[in-house]
């Protein structure tokens, strides 16, 4: 028998983190709070990190516009507390669902925000976001996406 023939056993941290990334669906809506906690307690941080954020973009990209979101911030917050970098992805969905429901935001908020953030921003459909990070864009690429929005379908 070759290594070829041989069956493949799935890596135990590639099991644990997609077991990570199904914890959390498994609770009811919004109630991802205790298993959000639960995958962060992994002795491995960078997978239970990398499992937690995957959840975070993709609950919060759905919620984004809805109802729900702010209670669901509220209760990922408390969550992810301990870990800088996911307290501040979480505050960035905030700030990108205050700009695309044209709430009241801090204007410097996406200048000293992440490159995530300021692409994301930059294809909002808040002029002034659009603008702002047009000329002021971390990146070449968010300032060409802003630039793109405001030429190609000026934000209203």
């Amino acid at each position: 028998m070759n290594r070829h023939d041989a069956p493949c056993e799935e890596p135990a941290e590639h099991l644990r983190f997609a077991a990570h990334l199904n914890e959390p669906r498994q609770v009811a809506d919004l109630d991802e709070a205790a298993p959000v906690g639960s995958v962060l307690t992994d002795r491995d941080q960078a997978m239970a990190r990398s499992a937690v954020l995957r959840h975070l973009d993709r609950r919060a990209g759905a919620l984004h516009l809805g109802p729900a979101s702010d209670r669901w911030a509220e209760s990922m917050a408390q969550a992810t507390a301990g870990d800088p970098f996911l307290a501040a992805r979480l505050r960035e969905w905030t700030l990108l669902r205050a700009i695309a429901l044209r709430r009241s935001w801090d204007r410097d908020a996406p200048l000293a925000s992440s490159g995530w953030l300021q692409r994301e921003a930059a294809a909002a459909s808040d002029a002034e976001a659009v603008e702002l990070l047009a000329e002021h864009g971390r990146t070449r690429r968010t300032r060409t996406t802003a630039r793109a929005r405001l030429e190609h379908g000026q934000p209203h």
